[in-house]
């Protein structure tokens, strides 16, 4: 098995740059929207959100390892966001487009999250990329 050279610092700042952007899009830019697609109260708290922040991170960073192992250690920044964009696009943004089209979920609330992923993973590139 070849050894895998991970910049440590790198994924868990692009685990946390996941945070930051969901911070964002699901606070000021879209909360409104997203709630009323996705049929949650605006005004209402996670019923566990110690949970919810938990399994979100160990997620994150989890996404942002297997995306560093991916992009290898001699990408670019600018390599590093393309391959974070199509990612986002064609496999997350796609595969969220099946699972919406089958629970009859909007266009508005896949265009939220899809959106949310291609962004998150243009980031993961792009911070993975410029930091060897």
């Amino acid at each position: 098995m070849p050894q895998i050279d991970l910049n440590w610092l790198a994924v868990i700042a692009a685990a946390a740059s996941a945070f930051v952007l969901g911070g964002l899009w699901y606070g000021p830019l879209f909360k409104r929207a997203w709630c009323r697609e996705a049929g949650i109260d605006p005004d209402s708290a996670p019923s566990h959100p110690a949970r919810i922040f938990a399994t979100a991170f160990v997620c994150s960073l989890l996404s942002a390892l297997i995306f560093a192992v991916f992009l290898g250690h001699d990408a670019s920044a600018a390599n590093g966001f393309g391959a974070g964009f199509v990612v986002g696009l064609f496999f997350v943004a796609m595969s969220f487009g099946i699972n919406y089209a089958f629970a009859q979920r909007s266009l508005k609330l896949w265009m939220i999250d899809a959106g949310y992923h291609i962004v998150q993973f243009s980031l993961y590139g792009l911070i993975l990329g410029a930091w060897h």
